[in-house]
């Protein structure tokens, strides 16, 4: 099975609230979709922080925020259009200005599978019955909200 190293953005405001999109897998285009964070795989040859800013530009057109820590890690399984990968996933901590994010970044796929992208406050984190991953995002973010961050990467749940 092929590794796919993926870099994971928890992108915040000053406000403190993070980036979400919302998007289907290309294996289910007519699934309910999930909200989950900017970010994506890395090129080859491409670090986690390297990847992870390429993402914030692409994904959002922010070109000015500060990366800062891989704070979790999590791995899997999934299921892409024609194969499946184990997502080797890290989470990188950024912060930026805020503002309405644009899609002039966006290749083909996400436009056709990524339905929506906003910030979400914690408390809205907190009380939405949407589907959000990782799983548990809003519980895990109170330590990273209140600045606490990891000294490494912790490991949480596929």
């Amino acid at each position: 099975m092929r590794v796919r190293l993926t870099a994971r953005v928890l992108l915040f405001d000053p406000a403190g609230r993070l980036l979400l999109m919302k998007g289907r897998l290309p294996s289910a285009p007519e699934g309910p979709g999930a909200w989950f964070t900017v970010g994506g795989g890395a090129a080859p040859g491409e670090s986690v922080s390297e990847a992870a800013a390429r993402e914030i530009v692409e994904e959002t057109g922010f070109r000015a925020f500060e990366l800062g820590p891989i704070v979790w890690r999590r791995e899997g399984p999934l299921a892409l259009a024609a194969e499946t990968v184990w997502m080797d996933e890290h989470y990188v901590v950024a912060r930026c200005a805020g503002g309405d994010p644009v899609r002039h970044g966006w290749q083909a796929d996400e436009h056709a599978l990524i339905d929506d992208i906003r910030w979400w406050t914690h408390a809205e984190l907190l009380a939405t019955e949407e589907q959000v991953f990782p799983p548990g995002l809003a519980d895990l973010l109170h330590d990273i909200l209140a600045g606490r961050l990891p000294e490494r990467a912790i490991t949480i749940p596929w």
